[in-house]
């Protein structure tokens, strides 16, 4: 198969379209990830993405939709539900309702629930308008590898194996939505993002963090397994370590391994500027560039010694929950 990655536009779109109504996927750009999309309907489409992606088969997808797409044909809404839409969406943050069963069985992995997002990005938007159609997708990189932030990173993990790549650019956000779980009587965070407890706090007057427990199903993507990996060893610190990374880099440089370190801005001037992957200031900068600088990383690294931010709440603990699951000491 001939993997091609094209620009947003009438003739790529048209295109997509006709893959997907052929039981196809597709890769397209959101503000977090690039997405592996698929018709939310038909179970061949949905099957072709947990194949294409090597990722297990109980672990829930997430449905995209167009902001006028209507949201009543395929959950039940709670009041809240639509305070948290008015004052997020479309934006990094997903949704998961009270299914009405009318998507095939196998995005939710048999449970009663409904993950449903609505992209901010505009060639998301365009693209999902443009089908009309709800689309599953979860990241568009093989399963457990760092999620794709470019059309290009996206190829690099399904060249000759998908069709067409819609390339939107690099993208803003840099790490997944932030998943809610809309089905009691307040919203319970699954998986951290974008989208802080405490903003969905201020909308909905309470918000929990839900701790996920090995052994049960996962209620969201990002609950389970090892995720987000670049393709070298790793080591973790704690921000208030850095004396034993230093150690550790000068340790592995000294026997010849190819050492990077991983940090943001405030910790660049303990280690040589070269073999350094710099995240940034700003906790939108750390979250957008996690990705990308663990992929250039990767391509050049035995070993990548990663330092966790100082900030731990906010947007930050969307980005820690990506590190730790990346670079977790084994």
């Amino acid at each position: 198969m001939t993997t091609e990655i094209c620009a947003v536009n009438s003739d790529s779109l048209a295109a997509a379209k006709k893959i997907l109504q052929g039981g196809g996927v597709v890769a397209f750009p959101t503000e977090t990830v690039y997405g592996l999309g698929g018709d939310a309907r038909n179970d061949e489409a949905v099957q072709r993405i947990y194949q294409v992606k090597g990722r297990p088969s109980d672990n829930p997808l997430i449905v995209h939709i167009h902001s006028e797409f209507d949201l009543s044909s395929l959950v039940y809404d709670t009041p809240y539900a639509g305070r948290l839409r008015q004052a997020f969406l479309p934006g990094p943050l997903t949704l998961v309702y009270k299914s009405k069963n009318n998507v095939s069985k196998l995005v939710s992995c048999g449970l009663d629930t409904l993950a449903i997002r609505v992209p901010a990005h505009k060639g998301a938007q365009e693209f999902l308008r443009y089908v009309d159609m709800p689309i599953a997708a979860p990241s568009a990189n093989l399963s457990k590898h760092i999620s794709p932030v470019s059309a290009e990173h996206v190829y690099s993990d399904l060249n000759g194996k998908i069709p067409l790549i819609l390339d939107g650019g690099i993208c803003s956000g840099g790490i997944e939505s932030t998943v809610c779980d809309v089905t009691g009587e307040f919203p319970v965070v699954l998986r951290e993002g974008l989208v802080s407890k405490e903003m969905i706090e201020s909308v909905a007057g309470k918000c929990e963090v839900y701790k996920f427990k090995e052994g049960e199903q996962a209620r969201s993507p990002g609950m389970r397994y090892k995720h987000y990996a670049p393709r070298c060893a790793t080591r973790l610190f704690e921000a208030g370590q850095i004396e034993e990374a230093k150690e550790c880099f000068a340790e592995n440089h000294r026997i010849g391994k190819k050492v990077y370190v991983l940090c943001e801005d405030r910790f660049k001037s303990n280690f040589p500027s070269d073999y350094v992957l710099n995240l940034g200031r700003t906790e939108y900068e750390i979250a957008a560039n996690l990705y990308a600088e663990l992929r250039k990383g990767e391509a050049v690294a035995d070993l990548i010694i990663a330092i966790k931010p100082e900030k731990k709440d906010g947007i930050m603990a969307g980005v820690l929950n990506r590190l730790s699951k990346a670079c977790a000491n084994e």
